[in-house]
């Protein structure tokens, strides 16, 4: 069967033509158009039939199908699809030759393989819905194959950067110690944070300084002996360790405004437990309690009219920072990381025992209570053996490198080595009890005992007391 050549024509002078080697059928002597399937007429790509204001010649379609091959080229569009023209199946090839399909074939689409530099034109819509699916899904298999970070990736990402969290080893990471307490609200989880900001902050402002020079009749001598009848009496009330710690502050702050004779010393240590125990305990001991344990070396007057007159010297500020304070939240911080769930009260009570023997002693008190805690927490560490002596998370909740808190970590471990030869025992005692472990027999932290001419007398003064 001859092949006929490919007239697609529109409306309104609208004329798509395909060239070949037979008589131009398109225009006759009278300007005839051809009547075409109208439901097939696709323009070619590249033709504007605006344009076209002259009768279709041979030459003149033979420029044409060159711009349309031009067009298809750039589009690299390699697919040849059927058209049915006049009710007979062609299919048209990149040279724009038509070629008739039996009509059993023409039913379905027929695809030829173009050859590498055969340009061809697509004139079917459907076939080039076809080739728009069958390149959207290959577009979605190789997307799949890419692995693509999401938005929750990257932020989760940057957090954990901001934390610390990333690019360290596991155990130089920093933990979260409140994860724990999320859902306990008497844990404050929220507002802990900001807390121990404020507390750090104002920790300064009820700092004691150096008094004992001012005081014509009270030494370092006899503030030992009075802290060491304060424990004693605080253990035997069964009072909260917060009422302990507030009471030795009052009694500091007090001293450090106010010259007090020595027969008034015992009364000052009375009065600042009563308000202690008012400000944290619930049931707090009453003013006969007191007298009675003093074995009525005072009355129940001369105790409330010196409760009044140090309430009067302080300005009533019992709301401060205490070493206990500081101490909870590091002990916190300490105990994650360890992997031993045993030794957590060894630690505990280690720590209290370090913290008790300098608040005791005057020499601590020149240090800040945040770090005469933290000092206590590297002192016990260093005792028990704990590796890392300190790491990336008690360095972030105490505020302190390692550096800053040898000097009073030696202090406490050198009260620690005197302990079982001092005359005041009653800390020695308490924590040489098994229900706190017994940490005092321990032996203290031997790489910390350096020998010095400072610590070698600092022994002696210790042991002569």
């Amino acid at each position: 069967m001859a092949s006929r050549p490919i007239v697609q024509q529109q409306n309104r002078g609208e004329v798509v033509a395909g060239g070949g080697k037979q008589k131009n059928m398109a225009v006759e002597g009278k300007n005839r158009r051809a009547l075409g399937d109208i439901g097939n007429l696709v323009a070619v790509r590249g033709i504007d039939a605006k344009q076209i204001s002259r009768p279709v010649t041979r030459s003149f379609c033979a420029q044409l199908l060159a711009n349309a091959q031009a067009a298809a080229q750039a589009e690299n569009n390699k697919k040849v699809v059927p058209v049915n023209i006049n009710g007979v199946s062609t299919v048209v090839d990149g040279a724009g030759k038509g070629i008739a399909v039996p009509k059993a074939a023409a039913q379905r689409k027929v695809t030829v393989k173009a050859k590498p530099n055969q340009n061809v034109i697509v004139i079917s819509p459907d076939a080039e819905e076809e080739v728009k699916k069958e390149s959207t899904k290959a577009g979605e298999t190789s997307s799949r194959k890419k692995t693509q970070k999401t938005l929750t990736s990257i932020l989760t990402a940057r957090s954990k950067a901001a934390c610390g969290l990333t690019d360290k080893p596991k155990e130089e990471q920093i933990v979260d110690i409140d994860a724990a307490d999320i859902d306990n609200e008497l844990a404050v989880v929220e507002y802990v944070e900001d807390l121990y900001k404020f507390y750090k902050l104002v920790e300064n402002e009820s700092r004691v300084h150096d008094y004992m020079d001012s005081q014509p009749e009270i030494n370092e001598r006899m503030r030992a002996i009075l802290v060491d009848w304060l424990i004693e009496v605080h253990h035997k009330f069964e009072l909260m360790p917060e009422t302990l710690y507030l009471t030795l502050n009052i009694v500091d702050r007090y001293l450090a405004s106010k010259n007090v004779l020595r027969r008034e010393l015992q009364l000052v240590g009375l009065s600042a437990m009563l308000m202690a125990s008012k400000y944290e305990e619930i049931w707090a001991p009453e003013v006969n309690d007191f007298v009675c344990i003093s074995d009525r070396a005072y009355t129940h007057e001369q105790v409330l009219i010196m409760e009044k007159r140090i309430l009067g010297e302080l300005e009533w500020n019992l709301t401060v920072p205490t070493p206990y304070m500081f101490l909870v939240r590091f002990i916190k911080a300490c105990i994650p990381s360890d992997h031993d769930d045993h030794d957590q009260p060894h630690m505990e009570n280690m720590v209290y025992f370090l913290a008790e023997l300098g608040v005791m002693n005057y020499a601590t008190v020149i240090y800040c209570p945040s770090m005469l805690a933290a000092s206590a927490v590297y002192a016990a560490r260093c005792t028990l053996n704990k590796t890392p002596l300190w790491n990336d998370t008690l360095k972030l909740h105490t505020g302190f490198s390692e550096s800053q808190l040898m000097d009073c970590a030696k202090l406490l471990v050198r009260f620690h080595s005197v302990a079982a030869e001092n005359k005041l025992k009653v800390i020695y005692r308490k924590y040489s009890n098994s229900e706190r472990g017994a940490v005092a027999l321990l032996p203290p932290a031997k790489s910390l005992l350096a020998t010095s001419p400072l610590s070698a007398t600092l022994t002696m003064s210790l042991q002569s007391k």
